[in-house]
């Protein structure tokens, strides 16, 4: 399942779900050629990962929440960027060409 988190209380609803389930927030500019070239993998990934809840920001168009994010888990911002939660903390995280279909079901599997 892929959700756009527009506001803090869709990430909070993300959050507390990594307290039973891994969970990914893909972190995507639409103006960048690699991370729509990760978008594209990310987009593989949720093919074959239908169980894995996912939270995509748009960051030009969400830029405070892409901040919120960044200063909440102390993770740098990077994008694009695949960060996976659990317990309501990051567990992994990649950024530009590290995201692939791969790496990202290796790192949601329980």
């Amino acid at each position: 399942m892929v959700k756009e988190l527009l506001e803090n209380e869709d990430l909070e609803e993300l959050i507390e779900r990594s307290r039973t389930d891994p969970i990914l927030i893909f972190k995507h500019s639409t103006q960048c050629s690699i991370s729509i070239a990760a978008y594209d993998e990310f987009l593989k990934f949720t093919e074959d990962a239908s169980d894995v809840v996912c939270g995509v920001v748009l960051v030009l168009e969400n830029r405070p929440l892409s901040n919120t994010i960044a200063s909440r888990f102390g993770v740098r911002h990077e994008s694009p960027q695949a960060i996976v939660l659990r317990n309501g903390r990051p567990h992994w995280n990649a950024s530009h060409w590290a995201i692939t279909t791969d790496a990202l079901s290796k790192a949601t599997k329980v």
